[in-house]
């Protein structure tokens, strides 16, 4: 999917298949080299996803290095949180909290090309966040999360299924998204899936990221866009 941008510019690519790196869930891999198996395997998008307090220069470097994996590659860089860093290094987009900076000032720090995404753990936040701005919804957790020391309740496929019939954005579904899961997200309205444990965790992250993308490709195909 591509969004018009206002005044004229290029239209944004909605990443369907943002695979999140982490460093703190595994520890065999850097940020890095799992965005580089990440690309491999057909991700869309790499989500820089980095909770520990380390410097804005020790991200700011991260994030340089994932953004030149993806130059050559149609694959985005999304930065978790972190506007700054966005901007500082020239990522294509930043993911939003609840808590993180407001949409209207990461729009007017980034640009209008910039892709945001904004985080909903509800209909009734979803329902907030989709007028203020954002490119795309990532809502969750559909099945839980294990990445999370305080997670939002479980959110479930019923609800997920009512924001995306109402959504006027594309909804990007999170929270323990497996291959085995992608048909039923993606049948419930989803326009794609952020995965982290299914990948991270698995002893060979790059076949994981594979069976992702050829499930969401075959979900896709299969609700006709």
């Amino acid at each position: 999917m591509t969004l018009r941008v206002e005044g004229g510019g290029q239209p944004k690519r909605i990443p369907r298949l943002q695979i999140l790196t982490d460093e703190v869930l595994q520890t065999r891999f850097t940020h890095v080299e799992l965005a580089h198996l990440a690309i491999e395997g057909g991700a869309d998008a790499v989500q820089y996803r980095e909770k520990r307090a380390i410097t804005t220069r020790e991200l700011m470097a991260v994030a340089s290095d994932i953004l030149s994996l993806c130059v050559s590659t149609p694959a985005l860089l999304i930065v978790d949180d972190r506007v700054d860093v966005t901007c500082a290094v020239g990522a294509h987009g930043v993911h939003l909290g609840r808590n993180d900076l407001d949409v209207t000032t990461a729009r007017t720090i980034l640009g209008a090309g910039a892709l945001i995404g904004g985080t909903a753990n509800s209909y009734e936040e979803a329902a907030r966040v989709w007028t203020s701005g954002v490119d795309y919804l990532g809502v969750g957790p559909i099945y839980g999360t294990r990445s999370k020391a305080n997670p939002a309740p479980e959110m479930g496929l019923d609800t997920l299924r009512r924001i995306c019939a109402d959504a006027p954005v594309p909804v990007v579904a999170i929270g323990s998204i497996t291959a085995q899961r992608i048909p039923e997200v993606m049948a419930a309205g989803a326009y794609g899936v952020a995965v982290l444990s299914e990948v991270l965790l698995a002893d060979d992250p790059l076949a994981a990221t594979r069976r992702c993308r050829a499930a969401l490709d075959v979900a896709t195909a299969v609700r006709g866009r």
